[in-house]
Formats: C-alpha cells, sequence, structure tokens
C-alpha cells in the first residue's frame, strides 16, 4: 500500500507541476478531457489519495515488529 500510495502522490505532483509549465505526463494526458477544474481537482485528489495511502502503509509497517507472531 506504502508504494502505490508514494506511485499516486509522486504523479500527482509531478502532473501539477508538468502542467504549470505547459507539459503533461503521457499515461495521464486523458485528466483535462473534462475540463481544466477538474483535471485539477482529479490531480490533487491523488496527492491526498496518495500521501494517506503511504502514510497508511507507513504506520502499518511500524506495527510489524520482527518476531512478534
Amino acid at each position: 500500500m506504502q508504494t502505490i500510495g508514494g506511485y499516486l502522490f509522486f504523479f500527482g505532483l509531478g502532473s501539477i507541476v508538468l502542467n504549470l509549465i505547459g507539459f503533461e505526463f503521457i499515461l495521464l494526458m486523458w485528466i483535462d478531457n473534462w475540463g481544466p477544474q477538474v483535471g485539477w481537482g482529479i490531480r490533487i485528489g491523488m496527492i491526498v489519495v496518495g500521501g494517506a495511502m503511504w502514510l497508511a502503509g507507513m504506520i502499518t509497517a511500524q506495527g510489524e515488529t520482527p518476531g512478534s507472531d
């Protein structure tokens, strides 16, 4: 879960930065098909959901101590 969250966060943030300079990830070019506001909402949603998944994965990984069966 932590890895997927990290990817979502990275692609969301990267998509915002690239969009501001006039570029876009090829995989995420569909985001602006419904208009720029929806595109920004999807990008921000990717960052929020990705960050939450990454954080939840970190908390879960810290709770799993080796040898505690």
